[in-house]
């Protein structure tokens, strides 16, 4: 257990380190030829080519600090999209301010800690990163506020260093529980102007891999400090914008007097350039939530979030405005809700139904005095005839183009009625029930206008399968609210001819082929095939495991004279080690994960790649074409770096707030965390041999005691929340591969389930690519369940166990001889690794 504690108490330290920032001075020549001050992030990861071979010369292996090309267009792409992402929850028409007045206040702890994502192996670290203090310097602003932020840097780094001895002291050895621990924001006294013209209060928060948010204060809540001076500078203050620099919500009630505040999310490279040109006005909001934001009481309570062994998804299918919409709570910010600098109105003008497809046409109008872009939302509510229904879902959505005052556009919205059929558990089967089915349009769940009504004459069996994820010990929720009735005179009724849909009926009995060169190989080159490429030492197990790209998080083995596929983190961006060198062996990072001492006298090479926003940013956008931009970028960049697999997108789903990860993810919603995903694979999988790895799978949904933590939910929530977006990004934008997630599914390994990876991914789904684990880390501990082993993967149709281990190799091999695992089971996900390395070789 020696070795494994050193290894987290490495990433300890990393987590640490991301937590209280080190401020690093990075001189850039190449300016971007982005002409408002563009603020240049510094991308910390890239690596070389094989070194056996000679490093390309496209920038890759930089030894100057010059930017590179790709570097400037990918953030000027990025520039033009990334105030999409911010969602402005209030306003009074104070903002924007133009650039007259060349002074202003900023307060709070983002001005100079500002966050451009989280922490873990979704971190991206850029070329450069200009905090806000930096942007709004480089805009031409005097900033008023220097000593009281001179002082706040004193008293954080006080509070930090105390934290962090205190977490040493008080973790009885348990490296584990301290992975990811974020100290919650202090208060202080600092003395502070409470009056002036313009003034910014900037609240950052940050979280991650490896452990779960809180309910406290400086955390999901604010402090009493940030709580009175926001209060005191809208008071105050002329003109008074609060600033959430955050991943999620926080709580902020109490509020009310408080007149403008945006949800800047966190941007990735641009992220402070992004606020200085909405302040100004050179830039717009037009985000919308993806995600309820309302007092942290509000919420369900989900009782057993975080516990060790199980939590238990009792709300079954409730999840998000599901059950707010469904109970009719009364939420601060709805989903989908989103202001901008100018105002619109929206009118159907047809609807049809042709077959089981449904589509709207709906004029929008900029009715405000600025310019802006506006988001249009469809939305289901279905009969609930013989099974409970929310009230409603979304289940289509479009973005209008940049609209000036007085202009029009008139959008249109479609979905199919099958795509949204409801899992009857009693006969397992995707049903449409009998009744009506209303169809509403809107700009956020709580403000649509009826534009349809479908009839159903009969019971639709839509697609017929089996139970195959277990049962827990708990009945769903079902709300006891009665839907509150709605005047539907006057909307237009169609009728579904049922014929129009035909029954599907799921066969689990799909043939899995074997290549003729796997049979040939031996049982050793076999079992490699299936093991992560490992290597002595901490890297393999932490993220840093590959030997042909320096910070790549791992490869698959060099076997039978194959190139191996090299994998890297996401899902900002390409995570990549930013120096490192060469050496016979391969490329190293430098100051990586279980990189301990760097040689002397080698040459320190450089590589940079871009951060681009966060999951949940990107959703707020609510803009497909962005997010295969994103993409586009990522896989670009693959290219360059010679990546093969994508370690992203992640789109699991919102279910509690305090989910650490939450900002990876997209969304509450499993539509939107489907298409969203669907969009950046088709921006990555553009590219020459650069493929996206979906994860996790499935209901990943904490962080505490991830590895071990049971995830017991009914087979209708999963299908219909926790797996549905999977299914989306499966069947719309074919990813090369899946990642299974760490966490078990009613006390079963999502790695080891065969009813998971082949029945439901593979038959119900289609999936033709590769599974791979999460990267598995062999511990102790008293845990009610035992974590994964390697044999069962591969029983389980799983294709390779990352990152590898010399033992996991020795466990096939074992299993091999003793009969527990078949040569045809090895061989099939043998093959499958086979063949995508020589697909890769073309």
């Amino acid at each position: 257990m020696k070795f494994y504690n050193i290894i987290v108490l490495a990433l300890l330290i990393f987590n640490l380190v991301l937590a209280n920032p080190i401020k690093k001075k990075c001189i850039v020549r190449n300016k971007p030829s982005n002409p408002s001050n563009g603020s240049i992030e510094d991308t910390d990861n890239n690596t070389p080519t094989d070194p056996a071979n000679e490093a390309p010369n496209n920038g890759a292996n930089d030894t100057t600090t010059d930017m590179n090309q790709y570097e400037i267009e990918h953030i000027n792409t990025l520039d033009k999209y990334l105030a999409e992402c911010t969602v402005l929850l209030r306003r009074n028409g104070d903002f924007p301010i133009g650039k007259k007045n060349k002074k202003i206040y900023l307060y709070g702890n983002g001005v100079r800690k500002t966050i451009k994502g989280g922490t873990g192996s979704g971190d991206v670290n850029s070329r450069s990163f200009d905090t806000i203090e930096q942007a709004f310097t480089k805009a031409g602003y005097e900033i008023l506020t220097k000593d009281y932020l001179d002082e706040y840097d004193k008293i954080y780094e006080e509070a930090q260093t105390e934290f962090n001895n205190n977490l040493w002291k008080n973790s009885s050895g348990n490296f584990f529980a301290m992975m990811g621990a974020i100290m919650p924001e202090p208060d202080y006294d600092i003395p502070y102007e409470k009056e002036g013209d313009v003034a910014v209060f900037v609240l950052s928060r940050v979280s991650g891999e490896g452990s779960d948010r809180k309910p406290i204060k400086g955390d999901v809540y604010l402090t009493d400090t940030e709580r009175k001076m926001v209060l005191d500078l809208a008071k105050g203050f002329k003109k008074f914008m609060l600033v959430l620099n955050t991943g999620g919500p926080v709580d902020l009630s109490g509020l009310e007097d408080v007149k403008n505040i945006l949800v800047l999310s966190q941007l990735g490279v641009n992220t402070s350039k992004t606020l200085v040109d909405i302040i100004t006005g050179d830039k717009y909001p037009s985000g919308k939530l993806a995600t309820t934001w309302t007092k942290y009481e509000d919420y369900p309570t989900n009782e057993n979030f975080g516990d060790n062994d199980d939590t238990d998804y009792k709300e079954g299918v409730y999840v998000g405005y599901r059950y707010f919409d469904s109970v009719n709570a009364d939420v601060m910010y709805p989903f989908g809700f989103g202001l901008g600098y100018t105002d619109f109105e929206f009118d159907v003008k047809s609807a049809k139904l042709v077959g089981e497809k449904f589509e709207v046409s709906v004029s929008v109008k900029n009715i405000g005095k600025f310019k802006g872009k506006e988001v249009l939302e469809l939305y289901l509510s279905k009969p609930g005839t013989t099974i409970d229904e929310p009230y409603q879902i979304l289940v289509n959505f479009a973005k209008t183009k940049e609209l000036k005052p007085n202009k029009k556009q008139t959008l249109k919205l479609s979905f199919k009625l099958s795509d949204f059929a409801s899992y009857d558990e009693k006969t397992a089967t995707y049903i449409l029930d009998k009744g009506k089915y209303v169809v509403r349009v809107g700009n956020s769940s709580r403000n649509t206008k009826p534009c349809g009504i479908i009839k159903v004459a009969s019971k639709v069996n839509v697609r017929k399968v089996a139970n195959k994820l277990g049962k827990p010990e708990f009945k769903d929720f079902v709300p006891e609210t009665k839907r509150k009735q709605e005047k539907l005179n006057g909307v237009k009724e169609f009728t579904l001819k049922t014929s129009s849909i035909k029954q599907e009926t799921i066969n689990y009995d799909k043939k899995y082929e074997i290549s003729e060169e796997v049979k040939a190989l031996s049982n050793e080159e076999k079992a490699k095939l299936v093991i992560g490429a490992y290597k002595d030492g901490n890297e393999s197990v932490i993220g840093n495991a590959s030997i042909t790209a320096a910070g790549a998080a791992g490869e698959t083995a060099r076997v039978a004279d194959l190139k191996p596929v090299v994998m890297a983190d996401g899902p900002a961006g390409l995570r990549l080690s930013k120096d490192y060198y060469i050496d016979e062996s391969g490329a190293h990072g430098i100051g990586g994960y279980g990189q301990i001492e760097t040689p002397k006298d080698v040459e320190i090479l450089h590589q940079y790649t871009t951060a681009i926003p966060i999951g949940t940013a990107i959703a707020q956008s609510w803009n497909r074409q962005f997010a295969e931009l994103c993409g586009d970028i990522v896989g670009s960049e693959m290219e360059i770096f010679k990546i093969q697999l994508w370690l992203a997108p992640a789109l699991n789903i919102h279910r509690s707030i305090l989910c650490g990860r939450n900002f990876e993810y997209y969304s509450e919603d499993p539509f939107i965390s489907g298409a969203f995903a669907s969009s950046i694979t088709q921006g990555v999988q553009k590219h020459n041999n650069t493929y996206v790895t979906i994860k996790h799978f499935a209901a990943n949904n904490q962080e505490t005691n991830r590895y071990f933590s049971s995830s017991n939910a009914s087979e209708r929530a999963l299908r219909e929340i926790y797996l549905k977006g999977f299914e989306i990004a499966v069947k719309e934008a074919n990813p090369k591969a899946i990642m299974t997630s760490y966490n078990l599914i009613n006390g079963i390994h999502t790695s080891e389930s065969k009813e998971l990876t082949s029945d439901i991914l593979r038959n119900e789904f289609g999936f033709d690519g590769i599974v791979m684990t999460d990267w598995v880390i062999k511990m102790g501990g008293n845990n009610k369940y035992s974590g994964p082993i390697a044999t069962n993967v591969v029983k389980a149709t799983g294709d390779i166990y990352m990152p590898g281990s010399k033992s996991d190799y020795e466990n096939i091999l074992e299993s091999l001889d003793n009969g527990d695992l078949s040569m045809e089971e090895l061989e099939i996900s043998a093959s499958r690794i086979y063949n995508l390395a020589k697909e890769l070789e073309i």
